[in-house]
């Protein structure tokens, strides 16, 4: 299922190839997001010219809509969206913190309000699988709680012990259902750890979610509300607790130089809003000297220096800007022209938007690649 390839010889960064149901997948990987069955103003044709060998989709939100109906009757996500690339999907868990007002945990269940309709639900371990077995998914995520940082230790522990005994609930579905159903058997399940910012607490969690012999491990509960040196420091640390023949993933991470500092860590897959939504934002993401070996480079009050910068297309300094929107695939555009489509609302702008900074991440990725390949990272 995950065959490690190389070791780097300057860090603790690894290549690796993930073997799915719908195709291999080079480690490390960024997956590009398609929350709602869709990445935002993109066909699944582009993204795979772009060079994405894998996307994730949103549990929660398919389940929400278009509904489980709708994929019992069309097919599963990749009959739904027409995409032969591998698919991850989450387990809701990041919703039920993000969207905290509107649900309840009691037990093994969490009822929570749809955002849509005001419609009651429950999501439990058991129905996070069912799920994603009926999304078809090749990698789907076991129900987790995350806790927003700071919080209280308390609230990190019961967190954990919520986490624990939901992995172990849904590994032992996910199994049953394996014995009936070979399909489903081909679907990799991936445990979660937690732990907040307490080092003994990741320590626990990664002890007990390794003891249950998940397929691959994530770290989760990160950049959500920490610093970068704390985030850091949980990613080092937690990383090698997890086994060294199974793909690691850092869930919701991140800027560009996030990614690397969590490659250099042993990490092996990411995802991220970022290149979606800032798109949307008229943000694009754009090379400097591209050398992401080099120092130098501060997210602090915004991207300055160092390998990369990110440019505000909807700033007046680019109305008459003749630069090309990158030197590749959008070097036939100007930024003038970009810029005009953000000002005219031009559906246009979010599509080439899109394209440049998705191309940014995955390019990111092969440069990583390359670089872990001479012991460069």
């Amino acid at each position: 299922m995950f065959d490690l390839l190389k070791n780097s010889k300057k860090s603790k960064a690894r290549l690796g190839i993930l073997h799915t149901a719908h195709g291999q997948v080079q480690t490390p990987f960024f997956m590009p997001i398609a929350t709602k069955a869709a990445i935002k103003s993109l066909e699944i044709s582009e993204v795979k010219e772009l060079g994405a060998e894998i996307i994730l989709s949103n549990t929660y939100h398919n389940y929400l809509r278009p509904g489980l109906d709708v994929f019992k009757k069309i097919g599963d996500l990749h009959q739904f969206m027409s995409c032969d690339l591998p698919i991850l999907t989450d387990s809701g868990g990041y919703q039920v913190f993000s969207l905290s007002k509107m649900r309840e945990i009691k037990g093994d269940d969490i009822t929570f309000t749809s955002y849509l309709d005001g419609a009651k639900h429950i999501l439990n371990p058991k129905k996070v699988i069912d799920i994603q077995v009926a999304l078809g998914s090749d990698i789907m995520m076991v129900l987790d709680e995350c806790v927003g940082l700071p919080a209280e230790r308390q609230a990190i522990v019961d967190a954990l012990v919520r986490t624990s005994r939901w992995a172990e609930q849904a590994k032992l579905y996910k199994s049953k259902l394996d014995k009936k159903n070979k399909k489903v058997k081909k679907q990799l399940v991936f445990g979660i750890v937690q732990g907040g910012d307490q080092k003994d607490l990741r320590q626990r969690s990664a002890g007990e979610i390794t003891a249950l012999d998940f397929d691959g491990y994530a770290i989760g509960g990160l950049a959500v509300g920490e610093s970068n040196k704390i985030m850091y420091d949980m990613v080092k640390f937690t990383a090698p607790l997890l086994p060294a023949d199974k793909p690691r993933y850092l869930m919701g991470v991140g800027y560009p130089e996030n990614i690397i500092e969590a490659v250099k860590c042993g990490v092996d897959m990411f995802d991220c809003v970022i290149p979606t939504r800032e798109a949307r934002h008229g943000k694009l993401y754009v090379w400097t000297t591209g050398d992401i070996t080099k120092k130098g480079f501060s997210a602090k009050g915004g991207p300055t220096s160092g390998w990369y910068k990110t440019i505000n297309l909807n700033n007046a300094k680019f109305t008459t800007d003749k630069t090309p929107i990158n030197n590749t695939n959008l070097k036939q555009y100007s930024r003038a022209y970009l810029h005009h489509l953000f000002k005219s609302g031009e559906p246009l702008a979010m599509k080439l938007a899109t394209i440049n900074n998705v191309h940014f991440y995955l390019e990111l990725m092969n440069k990583i690649r390359v670089a872990i390949k001479q012991n460069k990272l």
